[in-house]
């Protein structure tokens, strides 16, 4: 296949990477051209801008955009427009909202496929999860680069109609958002508990045949090993919060309780307010394992 890549950030570049991995070719845009520089050298086609992507493509053209969710998508659907047909099909594997999603395949004369993505930088070896919204035949018709991506054929599924990728990925995030409050909270508890303990060691202990084995604790591992017992001068605070906000804001309307994800929201807001707790300054770090988020750390 000939795929199209619009945003090459650290995501769009594994995407990039990947599917030329997979021997499949690759046209390159970035308003950042040493960006397009990067992925040049890695063995895309740089296109000087997205007509010329486009161009480039020729027929039945397959376009993944990797840019910031909101405005940023609506202006680089509003610039494809003019050279798209039913037969095309657009990506988008950012974090936009399910409602926005559907609003922009309604929009869209190319196929609209809504993708939520999972992984992270570390989806650079190990590939993404990716949870898609949209047409069946255009989900087919992507299903090679889906393989490249993802981790296999069992890591991307069509979850539905248009919205279904955004929406289970919203809800993916709330639920990310509850296991590290979970984690935070045990090994606090540990840290202010009875014994003086080594929660590397734990952690690893854990990670090894226990119920609560998972990425995240293997995360955690990593965060004490590198930043000590007590997370040396690791912030309390923690940042993200739009999906989550989203995952509330959707329970209280179709009535369903979610107090786990709910608090573990109201403690990434409060987090901003003072200092001091462990299980969030915890959240912080592994923000970092598994998404390479700036470290938020203390003044001296």
């Amino acid at each position: 296949m000939k795929l199209g890549v619009i945003g090459l950030g650290r995501m769009g570049q594994i995407v990039v990477d990947r599917v030329l991995e997979a021997d499949h070719d690759v046209v390159a845009f970035d308003l950042d051209a040493e960006a397009v520089a990067t992925a040049a050298d890695a063995g895309a086609t740089p296109a000087e801008d997205l007509e010329d992507l486009t161009d480039r493509l020729g027929a039945d053209k397959r376009i993944w955009l990797m840019v910031p969710a909101g405005d940023a998508v609506d202006a680089t659907l509003d610039e494809l427009e003019p050279h798209l047909g039913p037969d095309d099909v657009v990506v988008d594997g950012g974090n936009s909202h399910f409602e926005a999603s559907v609003r922009r395949a309604d929009a869209t004369d190319a196929a609209y496929l809504d993708c939520g993505t999972s992984g992270g930088p570390a989806g650079a070896e190990l590939g993404f999860s990716l949870m898609i919204g949209g047409p069946r035949w255009a989900y087919e018709a992507m299903t090679p680069v889906f393989d490249a991506v993802a981790t296999g054929n069992r890591g991307h599924d069509r979850m539905g109609p248009s919205g279904s990728g955004h929406y289970v990925k919203m809800i993916h995030n709330g639920v990310e958002y509850a296991l590290m409050q979970a984690y935070g909270e045990g090994f606090e508890l540990l840290a202010n508990g009875r014994y003086d303990l080594d929660l590397e060691s734990v952690a690893r202990t854990w990670n090894n045949g226990a119920v609560i084995r998972s990425w995240l604790l293997e995360l955690c591992e990593e965060a004490f090993a590198e930043e000590g017992n007590e997370l040396g001068d690791v912030a309390d605070h923690v940042a993200g919060g739009s999906t989550g906000t989203w995952t509330v804001q959707e329970a209280l309307e179709q009535e369903v309780p979610v107090p786990l994800i709910y608090q573990a929201l109201a403690e990434r807001f409060g987090s901003r307010a003072d200092d001091g707790r462990f299980g969030r300054r915890l959240a912080n770090r592994l923000r970092y394992g598994f998404g390479r988020h700036e470290v938020q750390r203390r003044e001296e």
